[in-house]
Order: structure tokens, then C-alpha cells, then sequence
């Protein structure tokens, strides 16, 4: 089953594959065609993710490393993906669902022009390669990269129907907002580098992980703590970052499925459930999640009451259930948090 591993590489790659087929070629490729690529590229991956969760499942985890994306004197991050639990666990989640709804898009878009259907998949193709990055990364910098796809994603797709303003104002929304997330992100990122000198998840929790070693002193901890949960807050719309969320929902009922129910909202989570080393070892932050986590859940839950338009009802209550899973997050309960995400990925979809 070893071998199985050496093909995770594949797993992001073929819905990149899907994306340059159909983006490049929406004028030629046929909507049949179009349906095919953008859902089979991410069966694939589907397949391949399940032959790497067993292999997984007999104890096989290891950190993949393809290729030194930043090479200098003081820094050294490679194109490292880190395959183990968590990581197998989110592969699944977002190739399963993320095929299923693939599929049902094929029927919802049908009245689309074919270069329009062609560019929908290319467009969808995309957001699953970058949330597979997202939660392949080995360190923080690859999920980053994968963190700003899905956020440039999510414009595109939400404002997918573009000749409509509203649509227009609620994709910028999304984007300016976790612009705003993703500052936090980076300036953790930069802590750390300037800390610990490196960001490869396995480097920076044995170093901090052992009092001997530790550079961080309790500031340094909660400090970088409390800017990875803006981030997260950012893509996970928690308060005061939420307000995105409903409005997505202006984007086709397939992308609402996707960025609310099974992927982009939960990249928050596995974030911080990534991170849950530093999290241990800073109190202040846990409280922090916890709080703002159980604040989100009671007020979104309360504006849901009052809306009367089915879709936003539904956003609220994902802003509510993420509020959940922070909680459980800031109670340092990771493995029901993560459990939860899987629960919520499949009837939010549904």
C-alpha cells in the first residue's frame, strides 16, 4: 500500500487538469464534454483519495516532498504534502461531495451557453484543486496558497452571473473579506519565520512542542495564535467576518453547496485543528475561539429566525454550525470538531 502514497500527487493535479481542459477549450469542448471532464477529473481524485484514507488506515503517513519552492540561506520551504489522518479525512470530504455536486451541476446549469457551462466546471475544477492544496500543504505556506484559490474561487464563482450588479457586490464582498482573514494569516506566517525560521508544520510543533527547544515565549504563542484565528474567522465567517456568507448565496445553488457546505467554510477548521499545538499551549486563544465561536453559533442561529428567504436561512444556519465546530475547537475537542465538518459537509449539501 506504500505506493499507493506516491500517487497523492495526482489528487490535486487532475482537477488542475480539468481546469486548463475546459477553461482553454470552452469555445470547442461540447457541454456533454464539458460535464465529463469537470466530473470525472474529480472522480479521480475521488478514487485515489479513498486508496490513500486505507492506506492511511494501516499507518501509513508521510510528508511528500516534490520539488524546493523557496530555497534560501535562512529559509527553506519545500513543495511538501503532509499525508496523515486529518489530511486523508478532509481529501475525502471535499472529492466526495465535491463530485456529487459536480454531477448535479451538470443538470442545474443546463440552460447555460456551452462556452458559459464550460467555464463553470473550469471554474469549480479550480476551487477543488486549491482546497486540495489547502489541506495537502506540509506547512503553511503551500495551505496558504491554497487558501488564496479558494478565496479567488469564490469570487469567481459567486459572481458567476455577472450581468447581475448584486451578484457583482456579493462576490467583491466575499473577496474583500477574506482579504481581511487572510492579512492575519500572513502576518502569523511571518511570526513564525521570524521566530522558528521555518513553517513545515512537522519542524514548527516538535520545536515549539518541547520546553528545551521552544523559541516562542507565551506572547510570541498566543500572538501567532490569535492571527491564524483571524484568518480563520476570515474563510470560516465567524463574527465579525459573517456577513459574506448570506450574500454568497447569490452564486448557483451548486456553489452555495460547495463553499458553504463541504469546502471553503471549513478551511478555518482545519486550520486551527492542524494547529492544535499551539492552540494547547495558548489558553487566551482557545478562550478567544470558544467564545467568538459560541457568540457566532447564538447570533446567526437568532437572524435565521427572522429570514424568509430559503437560501439564507440555510447560509445562517452554516454560519451557526461553524460556530459549533469553533467552539469545540476552543474546548480543545479537535476530533469532534473535524467530525462535525464531516456531518455538516454531507446534509448542508443535501
Amino acid at each position: 500500500m506504500r505506493n499507493v502514497l506516491e500517487l497523492v500527487w495526482l489528487i490535486p493535479v487532475l482537477p488542475l487538469l480539468g481546469f486548463l481542459i475546459n477553461g482553454l477549450g470552452r469555445k470547442q469542448v461540447s457541454k456533454t464534454m464539458a460535464g465529463i471532464i469537470g466530473s470525472g477529473t474529480v472522480f479521480g481524485s475521488f478514487v485515489i483519495s479513498l486508496l490513500v484514507f486505507f492506506s492511511v488506515k494501516e499507518g501509513n503517513t508521510q510528508v511528500a516532498h516534490y520539488f524546493d519552492f523557496i530555497n534560501i540561506a535562512a529559509l527553506k520551504i519545500g513543495f511538501d504534502f503532509q499525508i496523515d489522518q486529518l489530511s486523508s479525512i478532509f481529501l475525502l470530504i471535499i472529492t466526495g461531495v465535491g463530485f456529487l455536486i459536480h454531477v448535479y451541476s451538470t443538470a442545474y446549469m443546463h440552460d447555460e451557453e456551452p462556452k458559459d457551462f464550460a467555464k463553470y466546471f473550469a471554474y469549480l475544477n479550480l476551487f477543488v484543486f486549491s482546497m486540495l492544496l489547502l489541506v495537502l500543504g506540509a506547512n503553511y505556506v503551500i495551505m496558504f496558497i491554497g487558501w488564496e484559490g479558494v478565496g479567488l474561487c469564490s469570487y469567481l464563482l459567486i459572481g458567476f452571473w455577472f450581468k447581475n450588479t448584486n451578484y457583482n457586490i456579493a462576490a467583491k464582498k466575499a473577496f474583500i473579506m477574506n482579504r481581511i482573514g487572510d492579512l492575519g494569516f500572513l502576518l502569523a506566517v511571518f511570526w513564525l519565520i521570524a521566530k522558528v525560521g521555518s513553517v513545515d508544520f512537522h519542524h514548527v510543533f516538535d520545536v515549539v512542542g518541547n520546553p528545551k527547544t521552544n523559541p516562542l515565549t507565551t506572547f510570541d504563542i498566543t500572538g501567532i495564535t490569535l492571527l491564524l484565528f483571524v484568518g480563520a474567522m476570515g474563510k470560516s465567517a465567524q463574527i465579525p467576518l459573517y456577513t459574506w456568507l448570506p450574500d454568497a448565496m447569490a452564486g448557483p445553488t451548486p456553489v452555495s453547496a460547495l463553499i458553504h457546505a463541504a469546502t471553503m467554510v471549513t478551511a478555518g477548521i482545519y486550520m486551527i485543528a492542524r494547529s492544535n499545538i499551539l492552540y494547547t499551549m495558548a489558553p487566551v486563544s482557545q478562550g478567544v475561539v470558544a467564545i467568538v465561536g459560541l457568540a457566532t453559533a447564538i447570533l446567526a442561529a437568532t437572524i435565521a429566525l427572522k429570514q424568509n428567504d430559503i437560501k439564507k436561512v440555510l447560509a445562517y444556519s452554516t454560519v451557526s454550525q461553524l460556530g459549533y465546530m469553533f467552539l469545540a475547537l476552543g474546548v480543545g475537542a479537535y476530533t469532534g470538531a473535524v467530525f462535525h465538518v464531516m456531518t455538516h459537509a454531507f446534509f448542508k449539501a443535501l
